[in-house]
């Protein structure tokens, strides 16, 4: 069985830029990697305009950065994934999980495939929706 994302807008706030968060099965990886002060990355990095979404799989491992702590990732890292499209399956895996001197040691998520159609559409979704412009 396949697992499912949602990518879900987080609006503007007066100290952070639009951001974005992974849901996957029903939860959110950030919160669940970095806690409740935990940041996903910034609309503007992971939707760009002008190319396409870093967040969309190739057949060539790369690294993205999905989030980062309450602290900032220059402080204590950042939470980032290796994602790699390998035939009809993309694959989250080989997780970087921050460790801040004030939380417990931490745990990465387990490595994700999805259904890689599912996924396409998921991140074109994304891309399409730009109301993130308008509050940013």
């Amino acid at each position: 069985m396949f697992d499912r994302l949602e990518i879900k807008l987080v609006p503007p706030g007066p100290r952070f830029a639009a951001q974005l968060r992974f849901w996957v099965n029903g939860k959110d990886v950030v919160q669940e990697a970095l806690g409740e002060g935990g940041r996903g990355p910034y609309t503007a990095d992971a939707l760009p305009a002008d190319r396409p979404s870093p967040l969309r799989a190739t057949g060539e491992a790369r690294r993205l950065e999905l989030g980062e702590p309450d602290c900032t990732g220059g402080c204590c890292g950042f939470l980032t994934v290796n994602v790699q499209r390998l035939g009809e399956i993309v694959q989250w895996s080989d997780w970087e999980v921050p460790r801040a001197a004030h939380t417990p040691m931490p745990h990465p998520p387990p490595e994700l495939h999805f259904d890689a159609s599912q996924y396409d559409a998921e991140v074109a979704r994304a891309e399409a929706d730009r109301v993130w412009q308008m509050h940013s």
